[in-house]
C-alpha cells in the first residue's frame, strides 16, 4: 500500500510551464543575493527554510516574487502568505483552460484575457502573477479593510501593472439580496435541468427529499457576496478564480503543524468550509451564466470532488474539468465548469506505443455515454461495409476494414453516412490493390462529458510491416485514427 502511495503522488507534477518546474527555488543563491534572506535560511546539511516560521515563508515569498517576477511584495503579520509556485500553478492550468477552445472565446476588449479573483486577499497573488506574466486583466474582491489596503499598496507599488488591476469591496449589506436570489435558483436548478441549446428537458426532477437536502446546504453559507452583487450589470470576464476558505473552524485551519502561513478567519473559515463556499458559487453561476466563459475554484479536500462534479451536472453545465495542483508534499485539486456552448472536439492525442493510440473526448453533453460512441462507430463503418463486433461488456468494437475504407472516410468527410458506401466503392474503382486492417476501438467513462478513447491495431491482419504503414505506420497512425473517430462523432 504504501508503494503505490509513493507512486500516485510522483504522478502528479508541478505545471511544466512553471518557472520553477526545472529550476525550484535556489535558497542559497537568494541568500547570497537579498541579505534579508539570510536569516532565514539554514546551509546544512542542505539549504532549508524554517517552514512554521511565518516570517520565513513571507520572506521567501516576496524575494521570490522580485527576483523572478520584479514585483514588489508585502502583507502584514496574519494575512495569508501564499506560496508562489503553487500559486503560478493555477495560472497556467487557467491558461491551459482558455487555450484550448473547449469553449467559445468571449471577445475582449482588444483581445485581452480579463479574469475575476475572488477574495484576493492583502497578498493579491494571482491579479499580479497574472498580470506580470501574461498581461492579464482582473478585478480583484474583497470584503476587509486590511484586505483591501494592503492588496491595493500591493497594485500600486508596481506601476508596470498597476493599470490591469483593478481592487473591489464587497458589499456585506448585500447579501441578503443575493441569498434570496440564491436560494430560489437552488430549487429551480434542482428540479429541472435543460439543455439550453434544444430546449429540452435532459434529466428527471429530482425526488423531494433531495432537494430540501440541497436548499439546507446552500443555506449553510451566510457569509458576504460572492459573485452575485459584486459582479456589475453588464460585465464580462473569460474566467473567475478562487481560493476559498477551505475551514469550518480555525481549529481545523490549524492542522498541519509543518508549515505556518499565516491566515485570518476571513480568509481560512466559513461555514460548511469550502464545500458550502463553491455551492454558493455554483448558484450564482447558475444566474451569470455566460458572464464568465470559466468559473474556477481551488480545493483544499479531495473529498469535496466528487460532491461538487455532481452538483454541477445536475444545474445544466457544459462542462466541467480538473485538475491537480502539486508542490513540494502539498496537493491542491481545481475545479472549473462553464455555461458556454462546446466544441465538442477531440484534444490531446498521444501515442502510447507504436500500435495503441489513446485521446480524450471533451465537452460532450452528460448523457453522452461511452456505449453510444461506440454504437456510433459500429453503424456508421457497418453502414460503409466494414465488419464491426461490438462488445458491450468490455466496451469495445472490433472492426475490420479496407484501407480504401478508411481513406474513404478522411478523406470524404463531407459524407453523410448514407453516402459512405458509395464513396468508398469510387475510391475502390480507382486502386487496385485493398488491403484489410483490423483494430479495436475502446471508450472509457471518465466524468460525465469527458471519455477516454483507445485505438489498437491488430498485428495479425497485417501480412507485412508495410501494411500497417499504409496508413497505419507509427508515424502516422496518431493522425489515422484521430481523423477517423472524429469523422465518425463528428461530421
Amino acid at each position: 500500500m504504501t508503494r503505490k502511495k509513493r507512486k500516485t503522488r510522483e504522478a502528479a507534477t508541478i505545471h511544466p510551464r512553471n518557472k520553477y518546474a526545472e529550476n525550484p527555488p535556489d535558497f542559497a543563491l537568494l541568500a547570497s543575493l537579498y541579505p534579508s534572506f539570510q536569516p532565514f535560511v539554514f546551509l546544512h546539511p542542505r539549504p532549508r527554510i524554517d517552514w512554521t516560521d511565518f516570517n520565513a515563508t513571507r520572506e521567501l515569498t516576496r524575494v521570490l516574487l522580485l527576483h523572478d517576477h520584479a514585483l514588489h511584495w508585502w502583507i502584514p503579520d496574519g494575512q495569508l502568505c501564499p506560496t508562489v509556485p503553487n500559486r503560478s500553478n493555477y495560472i497556467h492550468w487557467l491558461e491551459d483552460l482558455l487555450a484550448s477552445d473547449i469553449v467559445a472565446k468571449k471577445n475582449s476588449d482588444c483581445g485581452r484575457v480579463r479574469g475575476f479573483d475572488i477574495g484576493t486577499g492583502a497578498n493579491c497573488i494571482y491579479p499580479l502573477l497574472g498580470a506580470s506574466l501574461l498581461g492579464w486583466s482582473f478585478v480583484g474582491t474583497d470584503v476587509t479593510d486590511v484586505a483591501l489596503e494592503w492588496a491595493e499598496k500591493n497594485v500600486k507599488s508596481n506601476p508596470h501593472v498597476s493599470e490591469l488591476i483593478e481592487i473591489r469591496k464587497v458589499d456585506d449589506t448585500s447579501d441578503n439580496l443575493s441569498t434570496e436570489l440564491h436560494d430560489s435558483v437552488a430549487v429551480d436548478s434542482e428540479c429541472k435541468i435543460f439543455n439550453e441549446m434544444g430546449g429540452r428537458e435532459v434529466g428527471p426532477p429530482l425526488p423531494s427529499f433531495l432537494l430540501k437536502e440541497a436548499v439546507h446546504l446552500e443555506k449553510q453559507y451566510h457569509g458576504p457576496p460572492i459573485l452575485l452583487g459584486v459582479v456589475k450589470d453588464g460585465e464580462e470576464f473569460d474566467f473567475c478564480m478562487c481560493n476559498p476558505p477551505f475551514f469550518e473552524s480555525m481549529d481545523e485551519a490549524g492542522l498541519n503543524p509543518k508549515t505556518s502561513c499565516g491566515g485570518t478567519s476571513q480568509e481560512m473559515v466559513c461555514p460548511g468550509g469550502e464545500r458550502a463556499f463553491i455551492s454558493r458559487m455554483i448558484e450564482d453561476s447558475i444566474v451569470l451564466k455566460q458572464t464568465f466563459r470559466w468559473y474556477t475554484s481551488m480545493i483544499g479536500k479531495k473529498s469535496n470532488l466528487s460532491f461538487l462534479i455532481s452538483k454541477l451536472w445536475k444545474v445544466g453545465v457544459t462542462v466541467v474539468k480538473t485538475t491537480e495542483f502539486v508542490q513540494g508534499q502539498t496537493c491542491r485539486w481545481g475545479l472549473a465548469w462553464s455555461f458556454m456552448s462546446t466544441a465538442r472536439k477531440i484534444i490531446s492525442p498521444h501515442v502510447t506505443n507504436k500500435s495503441i493510440l489513446s485521446f480524450m473526448l471533451e465537452g460532450l453533453l452528460p448523457q453522452v455515454s461511452a456505449m453510444s460512441i461506440l454504437q456510433s462507430v459500429e453503424r456508421f463503418l457497418s453502414t460503409g461495409g466494414a465488419s464491426c463486433k461490438l462488445n458491450t461488456s468490455s466496451f469495445t468494437v472490433d472492426i475490420t476494414a479496407s484501407v480504401d475504407h478508411c481513406r474513404a472516410i478522411i478523406e470524404n468527410g463531407a459524407c453523410q453516412e448514407d453516402k459512405v458506401a458509395s464513396c468508398v466503392a469510387l475510391e475502390k474503382s480507382e486502386t487496385q490493390l485493398s488491403t484489410d486492417l483490423c483494430f479495436r476501438v475502446s471508450v472509457f467513462q471518465q466524468i460525465p462529458g469527458t471519455l477516454l478513447v483507445k485505438g489498437s491495431l491488430h498485428q495479425k491482419s497485417s501480412p507485412s510491416a508495410g501494411v500497417i504503414g499504409d496508413p497505419f505506420s507509427p508515424s502516422a497512425s496518431e493522425d489515422t485514427i484521430v481523423q477517423l473517430v472524429n469523422q465518425i462523432l463528428f461530421m
